[in-house]
């Protein structure tokens, strides 16, 4: 694993706000709809200048391919007639949570937890807590509890907790995943089918530690029958041509080293992530083709119309850098039929 500075985080963190102040953008120029990120951001971040058309246009279609596979997995939970889990690797400023709490799939969703450095988690808890509208989506006020001073949050259905991911995953996960809830079964349910979502978290990791973070995660549910395991990864890949040592370069200068890209040349080499732990099906796509074939032809005339945007072979440039890879792993061959369609559906 790299060495981490003492101040080595912060550029790390300050992504996760940079992506939410993107987010913001898109939400306030009428790209995507999110009400509930304002919440999330530090005072006064409405007050910043919108983001470029370029930055505006990237975030659309970074939350519209998340969001097909993840409401995907919920729909093919549902039509099994089961509810599911959600883990969310890194989750930082995420409104997801209260995006499906407020949405149709609601009772699909039997756990979301989130986890993630100390410092954004005690963040996040805060805002949870003097936000009414993020409150109110996670049950009764006497349900909800700060717990590990301040630094995690519990609730029926929504866990917030504090960890370094970089760790061996049995000295970070294993005690807050696997440790007993008052009155209940592990956190961390090996019987529910489970998403684990990996939004630009993983790049910032070691390839070790990533790789021994993903194994936990199948050595946990290789123990139940019916257990189903889902991996979304979105993050930058190829870095090694002009753009991406650009790239490189200008967060270097903010302190933030992706250890994490060096595995990763090219799109092929992308679904191995899951593929060599034994997972049943992976599969990769660059936001270019996802903007290409997976976003209806009027969704896209309507984001046309927001803005004009000039730099299409830069959008396409930038779009080619980033992808996200999705796979499944099943214990149960019968299962395979309903979960090894989960993908994106082409338009």
């Amino acid at each position: 694993m790299h060495t981490v500075h003492p101040d080595g985080d912060e550029g790390i963190r300050q992504t996760d706000s940079d992506a939410a102040l993107a987010r913001l953008s898109a939400v306030q120029k009428s790209y995507i709809s999110d009400p509930f990120v304002r919440y999330l951001l530090p005072r006064g971040a409405h007050l910043q200048p919108p983001r470029p058309p370029l930055i505006n246009v990237g975030t659309y279609v970074r939350s519209e391919g998340i969001d097909q596979l993840v409401n995907g997995w919920l729909e093919l939970s549902a039509k099994e007639g089961r509810q599911c889990q959600i883990v969310s690797l890194g989750a930082g400023s995420d409104t997801r949570f209260w995006r499906i709490a407020a949405g149709p799939r609601a009772g699909t969703l039997a756990k979301y937890i989130e986890v993630d450095f100390a410092e954004n988690t005690t963040k996040k808890a805060m805002a949870i807590r003097k936000s009414k509208d993020l409150s109110a989506l996670l049950g009764k006020a006497e349900d909800v509890k700060l717990e590990s001073g301040g630094t995690s949050l519990h609730s029926p259905r929504y866990h917030l907790l504090a960890a370094d991911l970089r760790l061996s995953p049995n000295e970070s996960l294993a005690p807050i995943m696997t440790k007993s809830l008052p009155g209940s079964d592990p956190l961390l349910s090996s019987d529910l089918p489970t998403l684990l979502i990996f939004e630009c978290v993983l790049v910032y990791m070691s390839p070790e530690a990533s790789e021994s973070l993903i194994q936990w995660f199948v050595d946990y549910f290789s123990t139940s029958s019916s257990g189903v395991l889902g991996g979304l990864v979105y993050e930058m890949f190829g870095l090694h041509d002009s753009f991406g040592k650009v790239m490189l370069n200008n967060l270097k200068a903010r302190n933030v080293l992706l250890p994490g890209v060096e595995p990763y040349p090219d799109l092929a080499s992308l679904p191995e992530r899951f593929t060599r732990h034994g997972f049943t099906t992976s599969y990769a796509f660059t936001l270019r083709d996802l903007r290409r074939v997976c976003i209806s032809k009027s969704e896209l005339e309507r984001i046309s119309r927001l803005e004009m945007l000039d730099e299409i072979e830069e959008l396409e440039l930038v779009l080619q850098h980033y992808a996200i890879t999705w796979g499944v792993r099943l214990n149960n061959p019968e299962a395979h039929d309903l979960w090894k369609g989960w993908g994106f559906i082409h338009t």
